[in-house]
């Protein structure tokens, strides 16, 4: 688990006692004990931190419950569920790869629990001085960004365009985790990530917020896997990301509100 899950499940235990959901379908109806049971969610590589904390918190409600998290990019993730992947629940970084499988009956009904948005990781202290998109085509910066089917790629298209940058990166990772990976091992000198993932690798990367960015904002959706042979469990994970803790724990992490 990282530092930061571990200080916010601290900071948890202290503001949040008594709030993350049962399993109960309402207010008013009382708990359901969940059997011990192991639950595979399939989560967007930003959610890492946040995710791991989350899955804490319900394992800690309900003993017995063994939350095994996946992280990958939304759209490879998306692929495995297609293909049969035993997925009981998946937390996209954007709608379009998680609402078409909803559509197909891959997944119950989706719901947007959290927003993100981009910054430009680069090496601590910034040895290089970039300060804007436009930093990132000069000669000489190796820039690397996320793949166009990923959510963090897809973004960075559209706040690149929206600037009137065009820049050829290095390469396009499968997911966010990647690009941080590169720039912290010093293979890249700048790439876009999300907001969270600089919070989440301090000292690895620093993050510069580049004009435009609040006007990009990626929107994540989390549903149960259709078929799931742990749906209470699934539904639970759910609720709890949903809730007054959930969504506490992922602005601890810096996300945005949904």
């Amino acid at each position: 688990m990282t530092r930061l899950a571990l200080a916010t499940l601290a900071v948890l235990a202290l503001t949040l006692t008594g709030c993350a959901p049962s399993t109960a379908t309402d207010a008013g109806s009382p708990a359901t004990e969940l059997e011990p049971q192991t639950l595979s969610v399939y989560a967007a590589a930003s959610l890492t931190g946040a995710f791991d904390a989350l899955a804490v918190l319900l394992e800690d409600e309900n003993p017995g419950i063994d939350v095994q998290v996946t992280y990958d990019g939304s759209a490879t993730l998306a692929t495995q569920i297609r293909a049969g992947a035993p997925a009981d629940v998946f937390a996209s970084a954007d709608q379009i790869n998680l609402q078409p499988l909803a559509s197909a009956g891959y997944t119950g009904p989706a719901t947007l629990f959290a927003g993100n948005t981009l910054r430009i990781a680069v090496a601590p202290g910034n040895p290089l001085k970039i300060e804007n998109l436009e930093d990132l085509a000069r000669p000489g910066v190796i820039t690397v960004l996320c793949a166009a089917q990923v959510p963090c790629g897809a973004a960075s298209a559209t706040l690149l365009a929206n600037a009137g940058v065009t820049l050829t990166p290095a390469s396009e990772e499968q997911n966010v985790t990647a690009v941080v990976t590169k720039i912290a091992g010093g293979e890249a000198d700048a790439g876009l990530v999300y907001t969270t993932d600089v919070a989440a690798n301090p000292g690895r990367v620093e993050g510069v917020t580049p004009a435009g960015a609040d006007a990009v904002v990626g929107h994540y959706p989390i549903a149960v896997v259709q078929g799931s042979a742990h749906a209470a469990a699934a539904q639970a994970f759910v609720d709890l990301v949903l809730s007054p803790a959930g969504q506490a724990v992922l602005a601890a992490h810096g996300f945005l509100a949904p």
